[in-house]
Formats: structure tokens, C-alpha cells, sequence
């Protein structure tokens, strides 16, 4: 039988029709297939550009932003955002955006349709807090990488018109940096009042360093400031670092040494990933570590408080991987408490002592508080609380204002119940007995009126 013969048969046969018939859609349905697969590889390679931010990356809350406002308005899946602002009078007022949610979404942008396709997967950020992994990925048509520059562009200059004059005010979360509440409305450097000219010199030093990095670099010294603020507490350190901040339009990382599962390394990394044009706050910075000199029994109270070593804050302010361009700021009540190699010039370059008011302090707050008073008024306050006999703080003082906000002359005549307070320190055990006593005098005379 001859090759022809035998195809004829299996021509004729139906199973065997039936089965190449399959095979030969099959095959073709898959060249088709792979022929549509590698078309489109081709067609997105060289007809289409994208764009991935993840949202480990800055500006990833930046885009979402821009998104939430270009874009939002054209599609029908969406998630919501509640925020809350702070408007001038004080009051609290809830705002609601909505976002595109996880999915993909289309809207039309510099001549242009664009795919926005927000994804969010299984595994986390950080373990500890459970922080969901998303990303964005924006596709266009054409060679559009000048068209992704110009978004991610107009993306930061809307979120920095939306917080244009406000301080921010940052926390350290797991690995990185995120703002902690909403941006503030600055608060006047006028308003913290210092001892006389202590203010003006330190807001000079500040922007020396800001505006002279050739100065630094040219004569190598590593272009880096820090700073302590050091005194009995409520007088004014923290209040005064805030009011900094918005002065020279600067964030602030606040950073707790004493956190639990802080490690030198996660330290490291957080400094060297600080925002940029911000203060970073080392509030209480005697609270996480005991002197050299202290005894093994202080030593022994703070052992196994947290896992950040003494010598890795040191390497992580002055060391060779320490960052430069950084304004740092530590604050404490125990100034003795800190060993002295914190403090040494390089890591802490000026100290300052922001102490109990002083008659300069007493008499500029009164002026403020109440200025339509005269000036016989006002030194009137100032002898009055130096006739107490103690020292007392600005929150002391500040407070009892607020219980006089409408009457100096009552604010004058009472200054006897800042005697209440706390944060003073009586010059003589003798002092203490008078003003207790004056104070129950007067307690007793409101109460048989």
C-alpha cells in the first residue's frame, strides 16, 4: 500500500477527521494566543510608558493626593478618607475625600487617557503594626516619561500649597517617618517669651547654619548643629522649639529614646531618612540613658529599658555614617544626668539655659497678655511676684493669666495663688510657711464672705 493510499484511508475514517480537526483549531487558537501576547509586550514596550510608585516612597501620599482630585470625580469606585482641620478660630471641622479605591480607574490628563490601577497585597510593611503593601501604577500612551514628571511635579506642589505656612510635626512609625496629626498653624516666636535676647540669639544661630553650608564643606566640618535646651521643666523649651519651627518654616521629627524595640540601627536609619527642612526633637534626652559616672545601682535601674545603646546614639550623631545637613535638638531637666561625651562640641554646639521667668519675662508676658495696661501695671506684677519670695515658670505664669484673662488688676492683686502651682522652687524653707500661710488666710477670708 502506497503513502497515498494510506492518507486516503485515514482521510476517510471519522475518528481520525474528528481529532486533527481538534488538534488544528487548538493549535491555532494558541498560535493566535501567543501571537496576541507577544503583540502586546511589544505594543506596551514601545507604544506605552509606565509609571510604579510604591508607597515606601515619598511620594507616594503626594500622588494620592493628586489622584484623589483629578481623578476621583470620573470614577464610581472609590474609598473614603476622613480628615480633621483646625481652622483659625480654633474649631474642629471633618472633611471627607474620596479616593480612588484598589482597582483601576481611567481619566483623561494632559491629552491623554491614563490607567491608574491602585494594588494592594497580602504581606505588610511592618510586622508590629500591620500596615497593609500598596502601590500605584499609572500607564500611558506614547513616550510620556516627561508627561509622569510634570504629575509627580504638580503633585508636590499641591501637597506643599496645602501645608504652605503650617509646621508638621512627624513621628517616628516601625522603619520610617510619618506625620503625626494635622499640620499646624505656626505658632509666633513672639509668643514664647524668653530671657532677653536669649530668642534672637539662638534663631540667629539657626539660620547661620541654614544659609552658610559652603562654609562648612569649604574648611571640613561636617555641616550638621546641635543644640541644648536645658532647664526646670514647663519654662518653655518645647514651646519655644515649635515656635522655631514655624519661624524658619521648618517640620519636626519628635524621636522618644526610651521607646521599647528601638535599636541603634533603626536609629541610624531614621535619622538618615528624616524629611527633609525639619528639626529633629530628642525630647527628655536624659530619661534613656545613665552617665558614665553614675553609680552600678542607677545603672542596674535602667538596664533593659530599650536596646539602643549608649555608644550607638553617640555613632548616630557624630559618627561616620551619621548624616549631614541635620539640625538636632535635645531637651532635658537633669542636665547633670548626661554624660559628657553627649554633650561634647560637634554633637551639642550650643547649650542654653531656659530657666524660671525673670523680671524681663514677667513684665513682657503681662504687656502681652494685657496690653492696654499701663506700665505702672505692669512693673506693679513684676514686684509683686519677686515679693513671693519663689521662682516661678511661664506655664505658672501663663496660667494664671487664663484665670484673670479679663481683669490685670486682678491678676496683680492675686499673684499669692501661683503659690499653688508646683513649678516653683521657695528660696528658704521659712518662705514656704509665710506664703502657706497668706494663702490660707485669704482662702479663709473667700469662704466667710
Amino acid at each position: 500500500m502506497g503513502i497515498q493510499d494510506l492518507m486516503a484511508s485515514l482521510g476517510e475514517n471519522p475518528y481520525f477527521s474528528a481529532g486533527f480537526g481538534l488538534f488544528g483549531v487548538g493549535a491555532g487558537a494558541a498560535v493566535l494566543r501567543k501571537g496576541y501576547m507577544v503583540g502586546l509586550i511589544l505594543f506596551r514596550r514601545h507604544y506605552m510608558t509606565t509609571l510604579e510608585v510604591p508607597c515606601r516612597d515619598k511620594s507616594y501620599s503626594w500622588l494620592l493626593q493628586w489622584i484623589t482630585h483629578k481623578g476621583a470625580r470620573n470614577t464610581q469606585h472609590l474609598s473614603v478618607e476622613t480628615k480633621f482641620q483646625q481652622i483659625e478660630t480654633g474649631k474642629i471641622t471633618t472633611r471627607h475625600d474620596f479616593i480612588p479605591s484598589v482597582g483601576e480607574h481611567f481619566f483623561w490628563y494632559g491629552g491623554t487617557w491614563l490607567k491608574v490601577e491602585r494594588a494592594r497585597e497580602q504581606r505588610t510593611l511592618d510586622l508590629e503594626h500591620g500596615t497593609p503593601w500598596e502601590n500605584v501604577t499609572i500607564t500611558a500612551f506614547g513616550k510620556q516619561k516627561k508627561l509622569f514628571s510634570d504629575i509627580i511635579k504638580e503633585a508636590r506642589d499641591m501637597a506643599i500649597k496645602q501645608n504652605e505656612g503650617k509646621t508638621i510635626m512627624y513621628t517616628a512609625y516601625g522603619a520610617e517617618w510619618r506625620q503625626f496629626g494635622n499640620p499646624r498653624k505656626p505658632r509666633p516666636i513672639s509668643s514664647v517669651v524668653l530671657d532677653r535676647g536669649l530668642s534672637d540669639k539662638i534663631v540667629r544661630d539657626v539660620k547661620d547654619f541654614m544659609e552658610n553650608p559652603e562654609w562648612y564643606s569649604s574648611r571640613g566640618i561636617p555641616y550638621r548643629r546641635g543644640y541644648l535646651l536645658h532647664g526646670p521643666p514647663g519654662c518653655g523649651k518645647s514651646s519655644f522649639i515649635t515656635a522655631l519651627a514655624g519661624e524658619l518654616q521648618l517640620g519636626i521629627c519628635v524621636l522618644n529614646l526610651s521607646e521599647r524595640g528601638l535599636t541603634d540601627d533603626r536609629l541610624n536609619h531614621l535619622l538618615a531618612l528624616a524629611p527633609e527642612n525639619t528639626i529633629i526633637l530628642l525630647e527628655d534626652v536624659d530619661s534613656a540613658f545613665v552617665s558614665r559616672e553614675d553609680t552600678a545601682e542607677m545603672k542596674a535601674a535602667y538596664a533593659g529599658l530599650n536596646r539602643l545603646t549608649f555608644s550607638g546614639l553617640l555613632n548616630c550623631l557624630d559618627g561616620v555614617a551619621s548624616t549631614e545637613a541635620r539640625i538636632v535638638f535635645m531637651t532635658t531637666n537633669y542636665p547633670e544626668r548626661l554624660d559628657p561625651a553627649l554633650i561634647r562640641p560637634g554633637r551639642v554646639d550650643m547649650k542654653e539655659y531656659i530657666g524660671y521667668c525673670t523680671p524681663y519675662q514677667l513684665e513682657t508676658m503681662f504687656s502681652r497678655f494685657y496690653p492696654e495696661e499701663p506700665a505702672l501695671s505692669v512693673h506693679a506684677f513684676s514686684q509683686a511676684v519677686k515679693n513671693l519670695g519663689v521662682s516661678v515658670s511661664a506655664a505658672a505664669v501663663q496660667g494664671h493669666f487664663m484665670i484673670y484673662k479679663d481683669d490685670p488688676q486682678g491678676a496683680v492683686h492675686n499673684v499669692i495663688q501661683m503659690a499653688q502651682i508646683k513649678t516653683f522652687i521657695p528660696k528658704e524653707d521659712e518662705d514656704i510657711q509665710n506664703i502657706g500661710s497668706q494663702f490660707n488666710e485669704i482662702a479663709e477670708a473667700k469662704k466667710n464672705k
